[in-house]
This record gives structure tokens, sequence and C-alpha cells, in this order.
């Protein structure tokens, strides 16, 4: 905080409570957990757990259900189920220890789950300081969480039309958004908030245009200075951050930058993967949620893009999800839709959590790395961000690493 202040900028409050303007993005299957999201809790930032199929960083867990995968038994679906919950209270609780009641635990939860709503519940059960909901307009939230009015509610959204309907939507149920992440879709990595890819360039997503837009609505609205907004997507540098919170963000939201931590929860070699990829080794394509999707151009990727061409021919309605727990509420693979994905996404993630290249999917946002292709802690990638410098004690980075950030 100390830092931040010194170096011209602004902390923002969430529920009343102080906070550095750094926000770790939710990544799935398993890659920011309860590990992760508490290491950027204790350090005065908002940690996050992503909620899906958390079961596969437990081996106790995994050894009651990865059997159940076949489908063959007639309730797998709801013992999977009931084991994810387990591992989401697991790791909301070890975030928060780890946190030592410094920043905030959230959890993220995509709406476009078939489990969205127990995936809620269960967070806010477990005692998570915050929901964040991207991947579809989380118009039901409110109701959800209406016995929970301590808890921060943020849904992720990406141009000022989306901010309006759910402001208004909300507004009428009793509730405004405690905070709203302004994800751009042409930066940022995993799901991303555009109907195609071709929508991934258009300019009424720029920060420049959206978040002027949006503090204007909020201004004729009589909200002004009550819904603070976090921008997610490219962000690498301290001069990003003082950038957008001269735009008036409260607040920036980082994934791969995090990701490739040393408290990520994912495999070493999961960071390997995303530290290493170069600009022409990033992809969009359409994933299996009907969403556009940013990722590595992996093995597993490359053979993907090459053949879905002949998958999508022979999309057809199948009589069970590949995991037996239909993660989403609509699948491409499974419900057989011919403009969607044609390949299990969980599966996909969780190869790539375990860091198997040939078969995994990398998700990863478009923007250079704070440090390039090193590995460091949360504590360094803090510190440089608050600061512009690296602590006492740290070895040197190459300046190459730091020319300029994603925005400038």
């Amino acid at each position: 905080m100390r830092l931040a202040h010194e170096g011209g900028m602004r902390s923002w409050s969430l529920k009343g409570r102080e906070l550095v303007p750094v926000v770790q993005g939710g990544m799935g299957v398993g890659v920011s957990a309860g590990g992760l999201a508490g290491a950027v809790a204790s350090l005065g930032g908002v940690g996050t757990v992503s909620s899906v199929d958390l079961r596969r960083l437990h081996p106790d867990l995994m050894a009651q259900t990865s059997h159940l995968e076949s489908g063959k038994e007639p309730d797998a679906r709801e013992r999977i189920n009931t084991a994810n919950l387990v591992a989401l209270d697991r790791e909301i609780r070890r975030a928060r220890l780890l946190s030592g009641g410094r920043g905030m635990v959230a959890v993220n939860i995509m709406k476009a789950l078939s489990a969205y709503e127990i995936y809620v519940r269960q967070s806010l059960e477990s005692g998570a300081d915050a929901v964040v909901v991207g991947a579809g307009l989380p118009l039901d939230l409110p109701e959800i969480a209406k016995d929970h009015p301590d808890t921060a509610l943020i849904p992720i959204l990406s141009d000022a039309r989306g901010v309006q309907l759910i402001v208004k939507k909300w507004e009428k149920k009793g509730r405004l958004p405690d905070a709203i992440v302004i994800e751009h879709p042409r930066l940022a990595g995993g799901h991303l908030g555009a109907a195609k890819v071709a929508d991934l360039q258009d300019p009424r997503f720029e920060f420049d245009t959206v978040i002027p837009q949006t503090l204007e609505f909020f201004k004729s609205a009589g909200l002004e200075g009550k819904i603070p907004l976090i921008a997610a997507g490219g962000i690498s540098t301290r001069e990003d951050i003082l950038r957008l919170q001269g735009l008036g963000a409260s607040a920036v939201q980082m994934g791969t930058a995090f990701a490739v931590t040393l408290e990520c929860d994912a495999d070493p070699t999961f960071k390997k993967v995303l530290a290493e990829a170069r600009p022409e080794d990033i992809v969009e394509f359409i994933s299996v949620a009907g969403l556009p999707a940013r990722g590595v151009r992996t093995h597993w990727l490359e053979k993907y893009l090459r053949v879905e061409p002949k998958l999508k021919a022979v999309a057809h309605i199948k009589t069970h999800c590949n995991m037996a727990f239909d993660c989403l509420a609509h699948c491409g693979l499974r419900d057989g839709k011919a403009d969607m994905g044609q390949f299990c996404i969980d599966q996909q993630l969780a190869h790539a959590m375990e860091g198997d290249e040939d078969r995994g999917l990398f998700f990863r946002g478009a923007g250079t790395l704070p440090f390039g292709k090193d590995i460091r802690s949360v504590h360094d990638l803090m510190f440089w961000m608050m600061s512009g410098a690296l602590p006492a004690g740290s070895d040197a980075v190459p300046s190459h690493a730091f020319k300029t950030g994603a925005l400038a």
C-alpha cells in the first residue's frame, strides 16, 4: 500500500476495505486456487479462486470420483459435483488462512456452468469476500446472494451497454454491483466477452471508450463514485495501472501475469508454456462454450484447429457428457452444436494444469509479461507493479522485459 501511494497510485475500497489496486483474475481448471489467491490477498490485493473442477487438486476427492467419469453410475454427476463443492470450500478456507486477514478472497464462477448457482451458494457459505461472475450476464446474482449483503458481487462485462443492462436490472432488485470488471476481449485470456472472434477488434471494447462511457452513465444515473471499475486485459506494468486510473478505473485485474508466479497452483510446465509463448503462438478460436477464447497454439490446439471443420461437420447430440458431470449448461460437443467448439474443455484444461504439453489447452492473455520468461513470486510481481522496481535482494531482470506495457 505504501509503495502504491508513494508512486502516485490510488488504493481503492471494496465493502469498506482499503486494497491495493490489483485483482488477480480467476483461472481454471485449478490454475488459481487457494495457494495463489491467498498469496495475493496477503499482500493487500484481491486473490481469486476459480471454482471449476477443483477436486483435481485433491487426491482424496479424485480417488472417490475419477472412476465416475465414464458415466456408467446413475448418480455420477451428483457425486462429482459434491466433491467439487467440498474442494471449493477447502480452497476458499485455504486462501483465507494464507491471507492472514489481509486483502480479500474472491471466487470466480462462470455463468455458463451448469452448477453456477450451487457454486455461488457454496462460495457464500464458505466465507468468500467476493463473488465474481463472467461468461454470461448474472442477472440473478442479487437474488441468489440476498442473504449475504456483506459479500461483494462483481460481474465481468466488456462494454458500456452491458454495464447499463446489469446495473438497471440489479437496481430493480435492490442491489448494485459492488464493483464491475471491464474486460478487454482483444487483450484478455481464456473466454472472451464478445459474440464472435471477428468482434474482438471492435473499438467499443477499447478502455478509452468503455471506461468514460460507463462513468458518464453512472453520472447520469446518480451513481457517480458508487461502483468501482476494474480494468482487465493486457496489463503488465505500473504505467498501465497509472494510465487506467487516469481514465477512471479504480483497479486492474491481471490473469496470465499471476499464472506464471511460483505460487500459482498449476504445474511448473504450465507456467513455462505460458511464459515462453511468443506473440505468434497466441491464437483465438471458438470454445466449446460458444464463446471466443484465446490460448497458446500448442500441439493439441494446433491439431484441433486443423480437424475442427471435420468435427463440426459430424457434430451430433451425445447420450452423455464426456466427463459425466456436464460442466457447461450449453456444450458444443455434448449438445452437437456445429457453431461451437467440439472438444471437452474440462479435460483439456485439466491436462494443461497438470503440465501435459501434448494434450493440454493453455489459456493465455495476448499481452507481454512483466518478467518476460522468468517465473517469479507473487511478492516480486506485486512489488514491481506497485513501484516499478524489484525488492531488495531479488535478482536483476533484463531491461528488455520492461520496455513498455501492452497498453502503452
